[in-house]
Formats: C-alpha cells, sequence, structure tokens
C-alpha cells in the first residue's frame, strides 16, 4: 500500500449489479425489498426525514451556488471550532461542489416496491455465489483473521462485500465531501449531513484517506462495504497495520472493519444467522411478531421443526419471521440476524446476506416455495390500505404508505375478524375487501 499515495488496490471483478438498500424500520415491518441506493450500515443512523426540504433556487440559478457557498462557510466556521485542521478545511471545500443529481436521488421516493422473492432472485444469483466463493478463496487469510478477532463467520463478510459493492467493483465513484455538503445544503437531512460532514473530516484529518479517494454512493457511504463517516470512525479498523483504516483499497481492512461493526452490534459467535424452518399445523402466525421472543428449545417444544428433521440449531431470544406471509417460508431467527439489521434495517437484505452466505459456504438456500402469485403493493396502494383499516376500526397509525407494526398489527386484528391467519402481510385480495362498501 502507497501510504503517500493513497492509491487504493483494485480487486478483479465482473459486471456491476446493482445493489438496493433500504430504510424500512424494523425487522418485521420491511416485507417489500429496498430500493438504491447502496449505503452500508447508515440508515439506523441517517434515517427518513419527516420534515419537508427548505425550498431552494433551480440548480442552474446563480442564487444556488451563492447560497451553497455561504452554507459551506458556516460549515467551515462550526468545523474550524470543532479541531479540524486549516489544512485539511482548504482540501476538503476550496474546491467543493454543489450535486444537483444527489438531491435529485435523495428526493426520489419510488412508488412500487419489489417482492422479497423478487429481491432474492436479483442478490442471490448463482453468479454472485460462484463470485463469493472465489473472493474467498482469494482472501481467506484476511477473511480467516477478522472472524478469529471478531468472531464473524467469513462467509458473513462476504456476503455483506457482495452485497454492498459487488465485491469491489461498484462502490460509487461521488465524493463523500461533496456529496454531504450537498445534503447539507439541501436542507431536508441537513442535521444529519452535518454529522456525517464533520466526520468525514476528521477521517480526513486522521490520514486515513485524502480527499480525492474519499469516494462512495452519493448518500456518503464509502468503501467496498459502505460505512458512512460515522460508521467509519467508531468501527473501522487498520488490520494491516500500515497506520490508515483503508476500506477502499486494504482487503484485511475491509473484512476486519466489517466484522467489528457486527461483533459491535451484537453478533453471537458460533450460532447461526438464522435458519429455514417448517411450522406446525395450527400455528398461531401473530406469534410471528418481533415481540415475541423466545429460545429455540422452547419454539421446539410448540412444534416447529428444522426443514431436515434434526434438532433445531440453538438460537436464543430467537423470533419467526414471515417475510412473504403464512403461505411463504418461515425462519427462525435471533441476535445476529439483528446485528445484519444494524448494517441495513431491512428484513430484505438481512434475509439476503444470510442466504448469500449459506450458499457461498456451500450449504443449500431456500426450500420452501415463495408466493410467487401474490402481487406487491405499491406505497399508494398500502397508504389506501392503512386508511381503509383506520376507517373500519382497525387502528394502523398515520397512513404513509410503508408497512410498520403498527400497520401490521391493525392488518392482523382485521385479519382475525374475517378468520384469516393473522399474518400481517398486505395483498390485494385484502385491499379489496377494505375498498367494498
Amino acid at each position: 500500500m502507497h501510504l503517500l499515495s493513497f492509491q487504493p488496490r483494485h480487486v478483479s471483478h465482473l459486471a456491476v449489479v446493482a445493489l438496493a438498500i433500504g430504510v424500512l424500520a424494523g425487522c418485521a415491518s420491511a416485507l417489500t425489498a429496498p430500493l438504491p441506493p447502496a449505503s452500508g450500515p447508515s440508515p439506523a443512523s441517517a434515517g427518513p426525514s419527516t420534515t419537508a426540504p427548505t425550498p431552494k433556487p433551480a440548480p442552474n440559478d446563480a442564487t444556488l451556488e451563492q447560497g451553497f457557498a455561504r452554507w459551506v462557510a458556516d460549515f467551515r466556521t462550526s468545523a474550524r471550532a470543532s479541531g479540524v485542521s486549516e489544512s485539511t478545511l482548504r482540501l476538503a471545500f476550496d474546491n467543493v461542489h454543489y450535486l444537483p443529481r444527489v438531491v435529485e436521488l435523495d428526493g426520489a421516493q419510488p412508488e412500487f416496491t419489489r417482492a422479497v422473492w423478487d429481491y432474492l432472485d436479483n442478490t442471490v444469483t448463482l453468479q454472485r455465489i460462484a463470485t463469493g466463493q472465489d473472493k474467498l478463496t482469494q482472501f481467506r487469510r484476511e477473511a480467516d483473521a477478522a472472524a478469529a478477532r471478531y468472531g464473524v463467520p467469513p462467509a458473513i463478510v462476504v456476503a455483506i462485500w457482495g452485497m454492498e459493492s459487488n465485491f469491489g467493483s461498484n462502490y460509487g465513484n461521488t465524493p463523500t465531501i461533496d456529496a454531504l455538503a450537498t445534503l447539507g445544503f439541501e436542507g431536508r437531512r441537513e442535521d444529519w449531513a452535518r454529522r456525517e460532514l464533520m466526520a468525514a473530516l476528521k477521517i480526513l484529518d486522521n490520514g486515513d484517506i485524502d480527499r480525492d479517494h474519499m469516494i462512495g454512493s452519493w448518500a456518503g457511504a464509502m468503501g467496498q462495504t459502505q460505512f458512512l463517516p460515522s460508521n467509519f470512525l467508531a468501527y473501522a479498523v487498520d488490520a494491516d497495520g500500515d497506520g490508515r483504516r483503508d476500506i477502499w483499497g486494504s482487503m484485511a481492512d475491509v473484512m476486519s472493519s466489517t466484522a467489528n461493526f457486527l461483533s459491535r452490534s451484537g453478533w453471537q459467535a458460533g450460532n447461526p444467522w438464522g435458519v429455514e424452518v417448517q411450522l406446525p399445523a395450527g400455528f398461531d402466525f401473530g406469534r410471528a411478531d418481533t415481540s415475541v421472543r423466545q429460545s429455540s428449545t422452547q419454539w421446539a417444544t410448540e412444534g416447529v421443526r428444522s426443514m431436515d428433521g434434526q434438532p433445531l440449531a440453538v438460537i436464543e431470544d430467537s423470533m419467526v419471521l414471515l417475510p412473504a406471509g403464512a403461505r411463504g417460508p418461515a425462519f427462525l431467527v435471533g441476535q445476529n440476524f439483528r446485528a445484519i439489521l444494524r448494517y441495513n434495517n431491512s428484513t430484505s437484505y438481512a434475509l439476503a446476506v444470510g442466504l448469500l452466505s449459506q450458499r457461498i459456504a456451500g450449504s443449500a438456500g431456500v426450500q420452501a416455495a415463495w408466493p410467487r402469485d401474490l402481487q406487491s403493493l405499491s406505497r399508494s396502494q398500502l397508504l389506501a390500505m392503512q386508511t381503509g383499516l383506520n376507517q373500519r376500526g382497525f387502528a394502523s397509525g398515520t397512513p404513509d404508505g410503508t408497512m410498520g407494526p403498527a400497520t401490521r398489527e391493525g392488518l392482523r386484528r382485521y385479519q382475525r375478524s374475517l378468520g384469516l391467519p393473522p399474518d400481517g402481510y398486505p395483498t390485494m385480495e385484502l385491499l379489496g375487501r377494505l375498498q367494498q362498501p
């Protein structure tokens, strides 16, 4: 590694595969697949904004550039007061640019969602499995060293690497400083952007990377496993001992930093991320909820079984997960699944990481069939469902077009009133019933 030039190492790669990460709240609330951009362990800290953007002039208006310059000047004053060196401030801001595309992407709210099986079809592919196995062989020493230190299996770390940047082939080329300054000035998430930008300046001040090579997604996530600057400061590791934490070019640093994040997020060494299970006849689907947690031993006494008939893996504080409702596969997941959710708070994402890791390790994929005949509801249809539930007395919170715990509980109570399995899964059939006079 070149300490003075900061040239990142390059790894061989396959064609870029578009990645998807969502910010849906709660592991039982994200039944539809997340959408771009890739942003690594960031949604929990960034989160969706609840305030409207501050109005700004059109991107080509000189007033915008003047306003952006004033915002940057104000931020420089704050950063200087926080101890950031003058040389770092010059490097960061003397040639900073407002990026209209970042604002456009940040404000995009896609209407249509993807079913979990569609998401898995596009992320846990045979090509990605094969590439993951090759990469694990290529970087076995670095992966094993991270596993020995942090207790996170190599296949899990490699799976996250594959999900976040397609094994380093696509971790973004947007300058992090420019992206975060643009988001801060735009105003929708100013407080969050200011915190992340301050963290980015501290990274530059520490000498971990230079400005030209501090690149990543439009949302400010950086490097091969997409750390936000604040997460970099908290969890990045100098595993190769060169004096820098380099998640762009050092595979030892990439593997250890990712494993450290999961370990600090509660990963329990020696336990699986989860396991596919068979539910007994007459199972109360209302118990497949984040509020119902118990040991796999207790679930076994209720008739929950592994797919191969062997004793269930030991998973403490576990819950039954039904990502596609009562008609789809069932999983038993515990603390390690929740640790993956800390990386990206989407059930679809965490499930993809778990399934990709077990395929990379040579195990089978999902065995039960997905209910592919079911149609995913759009955001406007989910909003209509929430409105209908509230009107019929099944409180589901303020309609917002997003499935959350309140909506799921309201839907369960509605399903019970109809004598249906209370799995809380939104379908076109249920929406049609709610819209009937």
